[in-house]
Order: C-alpha cells, then structure tokens, then sequence
C-alpha cells in the first residue's frame, strides 16, 4: 500500500504553514507531511526520524526541496539536542505523527505485521535496542503479562504470557507468525471476532520496543518551550494510551504556566472520505495546541 500521510488537511488547518518560517517534522516518516508543509508555503522544514529506511524513503519525496529540508537521524525525543546543535532556539510550527508508517508495516523483515512470517523484530531505529523475539525471550511471564495488558490493553494478558513462557520452553518465540499462533490459540473464541486475536499483543510489544510512551511528555513540554508566540505543535495518535498522556500534558502546560491555549478541547478525527481511501487512518486523533507567551 502506498503511503498517505494522515489527516494532512486538519494538519496544514492548524499549523498555518502559508505564513512561512522553519516547521520541524518530529517524526518525517516517508516525508508526506513535510512535503505539503513545504508545497503550502513553510520556508524551511527539519525532519527528524529514527528509521534510517523511512529518512531514505523522505529524501526521495522530499529531493525537489533539497535547499530547504533537512533530514536528521534522530529521536522525536532529541528535540532539543537537535535543535541545539543548529544554534536554533524557536521554531514556527512542530508537528508529532506517532503512528508506524506504511513502510514499516509493509517491508518485509520489519516484524510489524502478522500478515507474513518473518523475523520478530519490531525496532523502529534497527540500529540499536533489542528486538521484540529479546523480549520475548528474557522477560519473566509477569512482565510479559504487565506489558501486554498496559501498552496493548489485553484483558487475556495472563493468558497470552502463560502460553509464551510454555511455548519459548519449546523453541524460541522469534517470528511473527509463530506469536500470532501462540496468541490466537491463547484467546477463547467465542463468536466473529472485530480483529485479529493477535492484534493487541503485537502493538504491546511494538510500544514495549520502540519505548513508545517513555518521554512522550518530556518532548511535549520541549516541543512547546521551543515554539515562538502564536506557534502551534500538531500531535497525531494511534492508540488511546499516546492520545491519553498528549491530552493530559496539553492540559497540564495550559493551566499550570499558561504556556499554550489548547485548540482541540476534543481530538480531530479523520473523515469518513479518508478513512475509506486509507483505512490505516481510522484510529487516528489529532490534538494541537498555540503557544501563548
């Protein structure tokens, strides 16, 4: 599946791009977002991201602007090292797509998807961490238990980890078709299932490798010290737990040093007419905030 960047329209809505400036893009992915920042009057865009594959693919997209973006190696978390590093103190507009792109979901050898069986991995950044089957493999049955329900909000967590701890007894648990089955057998049926039984297990240990909400917070309250006046930050989530700790940081800025007014009292959500030309968006929230002082 080609990539589309998420909710571009609500994005360029908020962030005002038309008014020129320097844009950060925490997180380029494939570069879409940058690429309508930039098409709709940004000055100058910094993309940063963790994948190396992702940067390749964003130098493509992004290559009829060469002069006026620049691709950075690094954590959406880094922010302020980034930022530093350019002697760069405020910055127009930042925007957080937190959601796994396309690329990732689809090459193969990730260890995304259960659609195919292939090495467990799961790393965003694949040139440090340990994979998803290291996990699997070393942690306790509690942790593993600990882990699915609070970042994949499993209610058979215990279940699933149980039937992990017996199976890697066996022969290690280090491809995604050999997970999925352990979960799929590990979860009672009862009637058509919504999703996949897999489905939750896989984006628990997805959020558990990639430290998905470690510091999530910490790069809110950065991204918005770095903002000049009237400047927005645009926050995109896929899953409640994200969305969760962005509105409550959002909140806490807003009525504890009155940093940011937040625009988005309730998440944006894509459209009907997006979510049927990309079905990926359909758990997709938007929230945006303005720096106020």
């Amino acid at each position: 599946m080609a990539h589309i960047p998420v909710m571009t329209a609500e994005v360029l809505q908020h962030l005002r791009p038309e008014r020129g400036g320097l844009f950060v893009d925490c997180t380029v992915g494939l570069g879409g977002h940058s690429r309508a920042l930039i098409e709709a009057g940004a000055t100058r865009v910094i993309g940063l991201d963790r994948d190396r594959d992702a940067l390749a693919r964003a130098r493509e997209t992004l290559a009829p602007w060469s002069d006026r973006v620049e691709l950075v190696h690094a954590d959406y978390r880094a922010l302020d090292d980034v930022l530093d590093g350019r002697h760069i103190a405020s910055i127009d507009g930042a925007l957080a797509d937190l959601g796994v792109s396309s690329l990732q979901f689809d090459a193969p050898g990730r260890g995304f998807s259960f659609q195919r069986d292939e090495p467990l991995d799961m790393r965003m950044n694949r040139d440090a961490g340990e994979t998803a089957a290291d996990l699997v493999a070393r942690s306790t049955e509690r942790e593993l238990a600990d882990a699915i329900f609070q970042y994949g909000e499993e209610r058979f967590s215990r279940r699933i980890a149980r039937a992990l701890v017996e199976a890697r007894r066996e022969a290690p648990v280090d491809t995604t078709g050999r997970l999925a089955a352990i979960v799929r057998r590990a979860i009672p049926r009862r009637g058509p299932m919504r999703i996949d039984p897999a489905t939750r297990t896989f984006q628990a240990l997805r959020v558990w490798v990639n430290r998905e909400l470690e510091g999530l917070d910490r790069f809110l309250e950065a991204a918005v010290r770095r903002l000049r006046a009237g400047a927005r930050l645009v926050v995109i989530t896929f899953h409640s737990l994200e969305d969760r700790i962005v509105k409550h940081t959002l909140r806490a800025l807003e009525h504890g040093e009155g940093a940011v007014k937040v625009l988005t009292r309730k998440p944006l959500v894509p459209s009907d007419a997006e979510v049927q030309r990309n079905p990926r968006a359909r758990s997709a929230k938007l929230r945006a905030a303005e720096k106020v002082l």
